[in-house]
């Protein structure tokens, strides 16, 4: 019955992502941490493994999602070089201060991030500022380190965060979104990487089946299976259902699961 779970999440997550334009992470890490708490994971790992988990899903879809905007030529491989040293540095230090958090406090920290998310997504639609000009090199590697460091910590590709600083710095939001697909590349390999070694140094995991480090491998290949699939129906329903009724629910439904997460976890 578990797989059938992280099917259904991984599902969801990918009809999400293709509905919404966000990473399948903010669905990924608390149906994870839902599922694996039931079938008796012990609490105090339970948010590692979603969040490490999550990250390693996301491999799978950065490449999928790079490579179609590449095609189109949306993506800015100058800034994305620029970016890509910081955001592995930041990746693999959020992944080792997520596993410095105990178990209840990095429930309420991804709890907090939903609801964030859930803000953004109900009151602040991206915009992008056509008289801005994009950043140095140094503070793009700089912005690299904070984003990598956040995404890993919340389990996300960092969409939610890229997107915005590029389209804020001049970039058209096409490239952003295109620029943003590849830098969560990196940071899903850094953080995933860095959660297995983690968890494999602290010894928590030992013992427990189907687990390398902080990442439970059957629910990486159930969900990136399934996300990547449904990911393509989504993007399909995106152009044929009312997007913003459709987000604004979403948003709703976020910061059901964000303040449920944070109640849970103090």
């Amino acid at each position: 019955m578990i797989y059938l779970w992280f099917v259904l999440a991984g599902s969801i997550a990918g009809l999400c992502a293709g509905l919404f334009g966000v990473g399948g992470g903010m669905v990924i890490v608390p149906a994870l941490i839902w599922i694996l708490a039931y079938y008796g994971i012990p609490n105090d790992i339970v948010p590692h493994i979603a969040v490490g988990t999550a990250l390693a899903t996301i491999i799978l879809t950065s490449i999928s999602s790079m490579t179609a905007h590449h095609k189109r030529g949306g993506v800015r491989w100058e800034i994305f070089r620029h970016m890509a040293k910081g955001l592995v540095l930041g990746s693999l230090v959020g992944a080792w201060v997520a596993t410095l958090i105990s178990g209840e406090a990095l429930q309420a920290v991804l709890g907090a991030g939903a609801v964030l998310m859930a803000i953004k997504m109900l009151f602040f639609p991206n915009q992008e500022k056509s008289t801005a000009t994009p950043q140095a090199p140094y503070q793009q590697g700089f912005a690299g380190i904070i984003i990598g460091m956040l995404s890993a910590i919340f389990g996300i590709g960092g969409g939610s965060l890229t997107v915005p600083y590029l389209s804020h710095n001049g970039i058209a939001m096409k490239q952003a979104v295109g620029t943003s697909a590849a830098c969560g590349l990196p940071i899903a390999i850094a953080g995933a990487l860095g959660f297995i070694w983690f968890g494999q140094a602290g010894g928590t995991t030992t013992g427990i089946d189907g687990l390398i480090g902080f990442v439970h491998i059957g629910a990486f290949v159930s969900i990136s299976i399934a996300s990547f699939i449904m990911a393509k129906v989504g993007a399909k329903l995106a152009h044929i259902l009312p997007a913003q009724t459709l987000k604004r629910a979403f948003g709703v439904l976020l910061m059901i699961v964000g303040v449920q997460l944070i109640a849970s976890g103090l």
